[in-house]
């Protein structure tokens, strides 16, 4: 049986990464909310840029794909020893083996901060329907297996509330299917829908209606339990009124702001007043938008931990968040903490670094909006809302140099300097083309200059 999970991890382990845009057609339009309260609070997320994405679950105790490696679908590789079904239970046992006994949030919260995140969203429950909260309308929770008799066993409070202490904006992280539910995926038949319900809706009204309630419940139990939350992280597209696996969103909307005032709801891909904001995933937008959106990409190439990542460099990150920025967006980037309940020191090692840079450079992000001349080669553009400043960005790969001077059109300034340090620039105009000669010695990292207009 060793010799067969091992082989079984492996395989597990390799699994791409799916993301829901993988298998039906995203939105392509933006509605705006009419709320005032929502759009005001859309309009402060905006302003954050900034996020993380936390993905931990039982799927982290073997360090392996979150959830996938249970949905019957041809993309998905399994150890060709266990049965379909042995290898289901094998996954829903890891509930009894998902003991995080140095869960740590205040430390997640702090590397976070430090790194210079402003919001957050933890997933309540993925799509293999294990709860990271203590909910009454089922067992199958981190505070009725391994970890239940410890004192923070209803995880979401502890971690909430360790985000909400140092400022965070809060989100939720909910995943409309269920694959654990005998509501969604009934044993009677077979999974052979792939990620989506396994029996005829039409034939068993009664039993759709069953899983409308429970998530239903759910989500108000994550929405009134836990304090103040800003941000309704919606996943699982296919479960939509357009898939026909309508659970009445209008219905949760309106019970989810009776209690949260003004909460951004985001049913991600599906186009309509309930995706607040778009979520390209692990992809930037070709170009800029001027409607609210966010790339959730992760840090690793996996979104929970894996034993072995691949990770990327601060460098990357801070490229990335330059270009989205630039484009209007947010960034939010995926840490999965260990099984054991700690970011791992590699990854805090690279969001210091992160940190480090934006705490010199964040003024040119934060805050800030997008301007008409956002892009040229490398160096990208941000603007102060005041109009008063603009913010040249430049995103220097991993391994290069930078070059002597930075040249643009447009984006004139009538005085240049190093944000960084605050040192003023020479700057040479020639029409409507500037060009900065920059100091020797500088570190080999992207750089922000400050323009005023």
């Amino acid at each position: 049986m060793k010799k067969i999970l091992i082989s079984l991890l492996a395989l597990t382990m390799a699994l791409p990464s799916m993301g829901q845009g993988d298998v039906y057609e995203k939105s392509k339009t933006y509605e705006w909310p009419t709320d005032p309260q929502v759009v005001d609070k859309l309009k402060n997320w905006q302003d954050l840029k900034f996020g993380v994405l936390m993905h931990w679950g039982v799927y982290s105790v073997p360090g392996m794909v979150e959830s996938w490696a249970i949905c019957d679908e041809d993309w998905v590789t399994r150890d060709t020893t266990m049965t379909y079904q042995q290898y289901k239970e094998w996954y829903w046992g890891l509930a009894d083996k998902f003991n995080p006994v140095k869960f740590n949030p205040d430390q997640w919260a702090s590397v976070m901060r430090d790194a210079g995140m402003r919001y957050m969203i933890f997933t309540t429950k993925h799509h293999d329907g294990f709860c990271l909260f203590d909910s009454k309308y089922t067992d199958y929770t981190i505070a009725r297996h391994a970890f239940r008799d410890n004192p923070k066993r209803d995880v979401l409070k502890h971690v909430l509330q360790s985000f909400r202490d140092k400022g965070f904006m809060i989100g939720e992280y909910f995943s409309k299917p269920d694959w654990h539910s005998q509501d969604y995926w009934w044993d009677v038949y077979p999974t052979k829908r792939g990620r989506n319900v396994n029996y005829d809706i039409k034939k068993w009204p009664w039993r759709w209606e069953a899983f409308k309630k429970y998530t239903y419940d759910q989500m108000e139990e994550v929405l009134t339990r836990y304090g103040k939350v800003d941000i309704f992280w919606l996943d699982g597209g296919w479960v939509c009124k357009e898939n026909n696996q309508d659970i009445d969103l209008p219905k949760i909307a309106t019970m989810a702001r009776s209690h949260q005032p003004g909460l951004i709801i985001v049913d991600r891909t599906i186009h309509g007043p309930y995706e607040n904001y778009r979520t390209p995933e692990r992809t930037i937008p070709e170009t800029q938008l001027d409607t609210p959106w966010e790339s959730c990409i992760p840090l690793t190439n996996d979104w929970g931990w894996v034993p072995r990542p691949t990770w990327k460099s601060p460098a990357k990150v801070i490229n990335t968040l330059i270009e989205v920025v630039a484009k209007g967006g947010n960034l939010v980037l995926g840490v999965g903490p260990t099984p054991e309940g700690l970011i791992e020191p590699e990854a805090v090692q690279r969001l210091e670094a992160i940190g480090r840079w934006l705490n010199k450079n964040g003024q040119a992000l934060y805050n800030t909006t997008i301007t008409p001349h956002y892009n040229e080669g490398r160096l990208w553009f941000t603007a102060s809302k005041d109009g008063k400043k603009c913010y040249a960005l430049y995103a220097l790969p991993d391994g290069e140099q930078l070059p002597a001077t930075l040249s643009w059109t447009g984006n004139k300034p009538k005085s240049v300097r190093l944000l960084a340090t605050g040192r003023k620039l020479k700057a040479q105009k020639q029409g409507n083309r500037t060009t900065v000669s920059l100091p020797k010695g500088l570190k080999n990292e992207p750089i922000a200059l400050e323009l005023s207009l």
